[in-house]
């Protein structure tokens, strides 16, 4: 679709990707050329070769798209143009009219497709059991450059930037007051929002967050315990983190194979997977395998492995594989953490409380992982409610939308 970009308005959106696409990806997947596999090791060395052809030939002959793309049409779809670029989001008021505007924000390699399963029992409580005074309005971007929102055509979109074009999403929307949850690079996001709107984001939850010592002598303070969350961080940097330098610094040569090869699209957003969640042989451990194989389609079929990935450039300067903890942010507002434990890295408690002094809610469980909402939703849910539950804009007992 072709807009103006001085266009304020938010257009209906509705997921129908043409038939001629999906033959198209079984067709490529049928034709991969595959390489040669000597060595063995398992995951060590990279996807394993027999378990990424049954995967592939799932996707293409077991996977049904069209019943993920029905379940992700069952909610209200727009988009709209914000700084140049083309938002897209899901909006899913709560039967409750009281209930806290709640911005959702994934990461990469994710999509709105992971909150599937978060969507209905945090908008709706009542009927999930729930307390409807824990209900929530939802509006669930695509990050710009990700998924349905347009592929990015400019520099300088850092999160920062997706921050303040997410606050003019909420005002157009017409929430003046409103929350912001988020994971990976959404909770990124999420923290950027309470700096840039603190005026209006009444407090965040994240269930990721990077910490690091000001200083190394601090390391030598720290306990065994989060001596080994630091040890964690040493070995992501060491040997999980090489997709980071790749798209950090050849984000544009890397989108070449990923967007002609499905083949190689799904091996490198399944890796992530694998290696980032509460997983033992396979990602299926951990998360639903339609779920994943409808956020590699979401990529593939958007033709944003390039755009996406465009965000590690961005924000180079701020990622682990580059050295770098945590980033003190002038965040004023409340902030929740939820820590999954078999997170690829986790957060030191008491790195956590200087840099974020902000820090209201904070809970620690000892399953899921980086995907929580996929992992673990009904831990999530059930933390994100109690995060805000007696938040002051919940107890005035008025709606966030002006």
């Amino acid at each position: 679709m072709t807009t103006s970009t001085t266009d304020t308005g938010v257009r209906p959106f509705r997921i129908d990707i043409p038939q001629a696409a999906l033959d198209d990806l079984r067709r490529r997947i049928r034709a991969t050329r595959w390489p040669a596999e000597p060595y063995g090791g398992g995951w060590s060395r990279g996807v394993p070769g027999a378990y990424l052809r049954e995967l592939a030939d799932y996707w293409a002959t077991g996977y049904d798209w069209r019943a993920a793309e029905a379940e992700l049409n069952r909610y209200p779809q727009f988009t709209t143009d914000i700084d140049g670029a083309t938002v897209h989001f899901l909006h899913v008021r709560s039967p409750e009219p009281d209930a806290l505007p709640l911005l959702l924000h994934h990461g990469w390699p994710g999509s709105v497709a992971e909150f599937l399963r978060i969507i209905g029992p945090l908008s709706d409580p009542r009927a999930h059991g729930g307390d409807p005074s824990d209900a929530f309005h939802l509006v669930v971007p695509s990050l710009p450059g990700y998924g349905f929102s347009s592929p990015l055509r400019e520099t300088g979109w850092d999160t920062t930037r997706m921050a303040r074009a997410f606050a003019e999403l909420m005002r157009r929307l017409g929430y003046h007051r409103y929350a912001a949850q988020g994971g990976d690079f959404g909770s990124a996001v999420a923290l950027d929002l309470g700096v840039v709107d603190p005026d209006h984001v009444v407090g965040v939850h994240i269930n990721m967050l990077m910490t690091g010592p000001a200083d190394p002598a601090e390391l030598a303070e720290l306990d065994e315990r989060d001596q080994a969350r630091m040890a964690r961080v040493q070995r992501f940097n060491d040997e999980l983190g090489g997709y980071q330098k790749v798209q950090i610094t050849r984000p544009r040569t890397l989108a070449y194979g990923l967007t002609d090869s499905p083949v190689g699209q799904l091996a490198w957003i399944v890796e992530r997977f694998k290696e980032w969640t509460d997983s033992t042989d396979a990602p299926e451990d951990a998360v639903d395998r339609d779920q994943m194989l409808t956020n590699v389609s979401i990529y593939w079929f958007t033709a944003t492995a390039g755009s996406s990935a465009q965000l590690y450039r961005e924000v180079a300067a701020t990622l682990p594989v580059n050295g770098v903890g945590a980033r003190p942010k002038a965040n004023l507002v409340p902030l929740g953490v939820a820590v999954f434990g078999r997170d690829v890295v986790l957060p030191v408690r008491r790195f956590a409380d200087r840099d974020f002094p902000h820090i209201q809610h904070w809970n620690e469980y000892e399953h899921g992982g980086h995907f929580a909402a996929m992992e673990q939703p009904e831990v999530l849910v059930a933390d994100v409610r109690e995060c805000f539950r007696h938040h002051p804009a919940r107890a005035a007992g008025t709606p966030g939308r002006e």
